[in-house]
Order: C-alpha cells, then sequence, then structure tokens
C-alpha cells in the first residue's frame, strides 16, 4: 500500500518554472494526489519553460536558446508526457513525438561540412590507443576520475578525429571539461554510437520544444489549478533545525520592489531548482553583439550560493558559477523571409529540413554548427517563412571570414560567417537583406559540464532534509546525465516521490552496456568494421 507522508491540505512550492519544475508540478497531481490549487510556482522571470523557452515574430526574428534532442531511451520523458495532451488535444505528447520521429527520421548525409562539400557518414578516425581509452573510461569507477578532464584521458590527437568533432559538438563538450561527465555520456549512450556520424536515433518534436512540450504541460497544470506566480524572486530559504534534521520554515521573495516572507507549514514541501545552465543570458540583434552577463545577473545562482553557505549537504555553486570563459558560448536563431538559404542548403547536404540534423563545419575557428528543422518550427510561423539555429563553441577565436571572435559578432557578422563556410558568396548579400539573425551569450550554458567531485553537486533530497528537495541539471543522479530534457524531469520524480513517501521509483536509466548486442555494435562501429555492424 502506498504511504503518503502528505496530506490533502499540505502545500507544494515550487521555485523556478523550468521543465524540472513543471514535471514535478505533474508528477504531484498525477501520482502523489495533490490538488492543483495547493501547488505554486514562483517564477522570477515573466516567461515559464526555463532554459525551453521560444520566442519572437516573423517581423522581429524568432529566436531560442537551444533546442534539446531526444532519443527513445528518455523513459521518464516518455513517461510523464503519455499523461499530457497536445495543444489540440488529439493524442497524448508523447505519442505525438513518437509518431512524428516515424515519419520523420533523421538520417544525415551531412553531419560535417568540410572545403564546402559535405561528407557523407564521416569516417571516426580513431586509433587503436583512442579505442582502447574510451573503453578503459567506460569501465573506470567515477571515485578515480573526479576533477579530472577529457583531456587528462586522451592525447592531443584524440581532439583532430571526426569522432571528437561530431561527439563535441552533438553534446557539447569541451576538452576541458568532466571526464566523470564524458563517460557517463559513453556509457549512457552507448546505443547510439553505430549510428553517430547520421545521427541515425536522435529524435525531434513537431515543433520547437517550448510549443511542443512546455506550452502542453503548462496548458495541463492551469486547467487542474496550478498556481503561477511570476515576477517574483526567490532570495533565500529560512530553515528550522532540530533532532529530527532541518526543514524549510519561510521562503523569502523579492517582488514589486518589496521582501516577502512565505510561511511554509509543518506539512507542506519546497522544490527547488538548483542553478541555471540559460542564467543571465543576453540577446544582440543584427547589427549588435549580445553582452556578458554573470551570476550577479540573476537570482538562482545567488540563491543556490546564500543557501548553501555552511551547508556542504547542498553543495559547492562556486563550481559552476566561477568559470565563465569555460562554460560559455553563443547560439543563434534566424529568421529568413527568403526561401534561397533553404534551398542552397538542401542542395548541397541532400537532406531536407527536419531530417539532417546537425551540420558542423569542423574547419570553423568558432568549431561552428547549424541545423535547419521541419518547417513551420513555431506555431503560428508563416508559410512563407523559415527559421533555423546554430551555435559555436569557440567563441572567444577569430572568425575565418569575419576576423572578430564569435563573442564580438552581430547576427550580421555570424550569418556572413557562416556563409563563408557553405561556399554562398554568391547569394549571401541577397540572404542578409532578407534575414533577423539573433545571437545570444550564454555565460552558464555548460557549467554542469564543468570538473567535479563528489559533493560538489547535492542529493535530489539532501540528508537530514525533511520537507526540500533539489531539481534541475545540478543535482546528483547516479548514471544519468545532465544536458537532457530526460535528467531535470527524473530529478523532478525522483523529489516528488521521495517527499511525499511514495511507495514507487522512476523507470530506470536505460542500459545499454548490460545488452552484449549493443556493445558488439558499438565494438564494430568504433573500429569502422561496417561491413558487420
Amino acid at each position: 500500500m502506498t504511504h503518503r507522508i502528505a496530506n490533502d491540505d499540505t502545500a507544494i512550492f515550487l521555485v523556478g518554472a523550468g521543465i524540472a519544475s513543471l514535471a514535478a508540478a505533474a508528477f504531484l497531481i498525477r501520482d502523489g494526489d495533490i490538488p492543483g490549487p495547493m501547488i505554486t510556482i514562483l517564477e522570477e522571470s515573466g516567461k515559464i519553460g526555463g532554459s525551453l523557452d521560444a520566442a519572437g515574430t516573423p517581423e522581429s526574428g524568432y529566436s531560442m536558446r537551444g533546442g534539446r534532442m531526444l532519443e527513445s531511451k528518455y523513459l521518464c520523458t516518455y513517461e510523464l508526457f503519455s499523461s499530457i495532451p497536445t495543444l489540440d488535444m488529439s493524442q497524448t505528447v508523447t505519442q505525438e513525438i513518437f509518431e512524428w520521429n516515424t515519419t520523420m527520421k533523421t538520417s544525415s548525409k551531412s553531419r560535417l561540412f568540410r572545403d564546402g562539400h559535405r561528407v557523407d557518414a564521416p569516417r571516426f578516425g580513431l586509433s587503436e590507443k583512442h579505442i582502447l581509452a574510451i573503453e578503459r573510461l567506460e569501465l573506470e569507477p567515477e571515485g578515480l576520475l573526479e576533477r579530472t578532464r577529457i583531456s587528462d584521458q586522451f592525447d592531443a590527437s584524440f581532439f583532430e578525429t571526426d569522432f571528437w568533432f561530431m561527439w563535441c559538438t552533438t553534446f557539447a563538450f569541451q576538452p576541458w571539461h568532466s571526464a566523470v561527465e564524458f563517460k557517463r555520456y559513453l556509457v549512457r549512450f552507448t546505443h547510439m554510437v553505430s549510428g553517430f556520424n547520421t545521427l541515425t536515433g536522435i529524435m525531434r518534436t513537431v515543433y520547437n520544444q517550448y510549443d511542443s512540450m512546455v506550452r502542453p504541460l503548462q496548458k495541463w497544470l492551469q486547467e487542474r489549478g496550478v498556481k503561477f506566480q511570476m515576477n517574483t524572486r526567490v532570495t533565500d530559504l529560512r530553515l528550522r533545525h532540530d533532532s529530527a534534521g532541518y526543514a524549510v520554515e519561510h521562503i523569502v521573495c523579492e517582488r514589486g520592489g518589496r521582501i516577502e516572507e512565505i510561511e511554509v507549514g509543518a506539512r507542506d514541501k519546497v522544490i527547488l531548482t538548483l542553478g541555471s545552465m540559460t542564467e543571465a543570458s543576453t540577446l544582440g540583434s543584427m547589427d549588435s553583439a549580445p553582452e556578458l552577463n554573470g551570476k550577479s545577473n540573476g537570482g538562482s545562482w545567488n540563491l543556490w550560493q546564500k543557501i548553501a553557505a555552511g551547508r556542504p549537504q547542498f553543495g559547492h555553486p562556486a563550481n559552476f558559477t566561477d568559470h565563465i570563459d569555460q562554460s560559455k558560448w553563443v547560439s543563434f536563431t534566424t529568421t529568413l523571409h527568403d526561401p534561397a538559404f533553404f534551398r542552397l542548403i538542401g542542395d548541397l547536404t541532400g537532406n531536407v529540413p527536419g531530417e539532417g540534423g546537425l551540420i558542423t563545419f569542423p574547419q570553423s575557428s568558432w568549431l561552428a554548427s547549424i541545423v535547419l528543422p521541419h518547417q513551420p518550427h513555431f506555431i503560428g510561423q508563416p508559410a512563407d517563412v523559415s527559421v533555423f539555429w546554430g551555435y559555436g563553441l569557440s567563441v572567444d577565436k577569430l572568425g575565418d571570414f569575419v576576423k572578430k571572435p564569435m563573442s564580438a559578432c552581430t547576427g550580421r557578422e555570424i550569418m556572413t560567417e557562416v556563409m563563408g563556410h557553405l561556399r554562398l558568396d554568391a547569394d549571401a548579400k541577397k540572404i542578409l537583406e532578407t534575414c533577423t539573425c539573433i545571437p545570444c551569450m550564454m555565460p552558464f550554458i555548460t557549467s554542469q559540464f564543468l570538473p567535479r567531485t563528489k559533493g560538489d553537486r547535492p542529493q535530489v533530497v539532501p540528508e537530514g532534509s525533511n520537507n526540500l528537495a533539489f531539481v534541475g541539471q545540478f543535482c546528483e543522479i547516479p548514471e544519468d546525465v545532465v544536458f537532457t530534457v530526460e535528467y531535470s524531469i527524473r530529478s523532478a520524480q525522483i523529489a516528488v516521490y521521495s517527499l511525499l513517501g511514495l511507495n514507487r521509483k522512476p523507470p530506470a536509466v536505460y542500459k545499454g552496456t548490460h545488452d552484449p548486442r549493443v556493445l558488439l555494435k558499438a565494438f564494430l562501429t568504433l573500429h569502422e568494421v561496417h561491413a558487420l555492424a
């Protein structure tokens, strides 16, 4: 029999309105029988969705900071969205995603683009030494890898292979990032190695993830009476300590220029999204570059820093906030009012929009990539408007066609650089006259990849907690990988089931490494034995 600590009058406060909090609210209602009106989401901005954002108009240009790729083994994500109808109520979001990816299968004919030409199904180019290092890393205990970097595990030649170019741009890794996280990715996505050079197995939503996932989830929550308090910045949690541990007693907020305190009752629960990989993001324009901000330009990092002071069980936020030079990069969203660019890319790559996935320019000093999704990418997007997204990893290096760092470039200059790598000189002037490119600087976008040790990320329910849980990208979930929607949703599921005392667990993380067929296929692929793979 399921035991519930919470009663029907239990109030739940969720700090942050990203996908982790939205998922937690849904699990509270669906699995915890908490009435929607007893759930309050506190959000410092005026928008929900967190990093899964999308906004704009055809006239001013669309923008989105990023787009998370999905795959079939995101079990928590699909389990949640199997209960959430699409906006038109025709099916569940999970059904829509799987049906869409049956129709629009990712199969890249141009994963890399080099010397003005596509590279169809690039070879990995790994030496036996590289493969042995990968296999050793997959087996090595995490405790022996703490604080080490990927570059500590491989020689310099590894970072010149096409395997690395595809890996680092698919997942946004840098050589100085965590060897532990790299190991987790190798293990978590072993089943995808055989299709890695064509992105086979990557799944997408019909529209951007804000329209396809966040909006249906928000609608479902609002229909059930969940309260959203926007423009409310949580600045502190006041804790009560006793022999049984500790509990949140008050939530300190800033709203409309006033400081307020929300009392947290004895039966109430608090679920806090820790940190933010898109905190302090700024947008540029066609003729202005985005500014670089820091942790003081937002509330999430400051809140974590404040509550963690003197409480090691709450983690160490400075590990993730104080290395912006190692965690920042620039993305950009381009709105096109002329079909020429999409037509030319189709001719160059052999893929229709939505089929090809990420196109990387390995010769780019910025290590730039673009992706042309199926159109329309936004609900309500006019038929004569197209949208694509891209990003660069090495944003402080001079461009190859625009002799400026990407971080200092306007949208016009970023488009000029991209078209230079595509060799679209003859069409560049017309494309620039009919597009709007909006760059976005994200100082903390890969901060969750920074080298870490045990304790830097707190447990979802920290030791001694009676009513507080952490969710999002900066809590610790063994075996799963950050920078995914799945990680946030899994953290929400763990938090809800633990705080409510439910006799339930999230679906186990898929382990392809336990399947000999998956291991054999990956082994043969790494060795480029395609005839047998």
